[in-house]
């Protein structure tokens, strides 16, 4: 947020603009749930709740997504220098893509989270 509040684009600070603080805000409610769902996921391991693989599955669904949705518009917001080697966010958005593949796709776990929870799968 601190770039942001001191780039200047077309001779105003582009914190000013209300788009962006809009996308900002997103960023953080997507990361807000993020944290809550895996913190929920990892309680339930730890404790040994019966409702660990619901859990899991609906982790493993949002979390994913999330990360990526979030590193994009990152690199968004900062613009140019998003995509230099100077400035680490593309190694973020990277990571969060090969996590998401390496950890199974968004729409496997929901498929596995709809089984779990006796929701009968679409027709196709």
């Amino acid at each position: 947020m601190d770039y942001l509040k001191t780039r200047y684009q077309f001779g105003r600070l582009l914190g000013s603009y209300q788009a962006l603080k809009h996308r900002v805000a997103d960023m953080w409610v997507d990361a807000t749930q993020a944290r809550a769902v895996a913190r929920y996921a990892v309680d339930c391991l730890a404790a040994g709740s019966d409702d660990a693989p619901v859990a899991t599955a609906m982790a493993q669904a949002f979390v994913g997504p999330a990360a990526v949705r979030i590193a994009e518009e990152c690199l968004q917001l900062h613009g140019g220098i998003g995509f230099t080697w100077e400035y680490p966010i593309h190694l973020y958005l990277k990571r969060a893509k090969s996590d998401s593949l390496a950890y199974g796709n968004a729409a496997a776990h929901r498929s596995d989270l709809a089984r779990l929870v006796d929701i009968p799968a679409p027709d196709a």
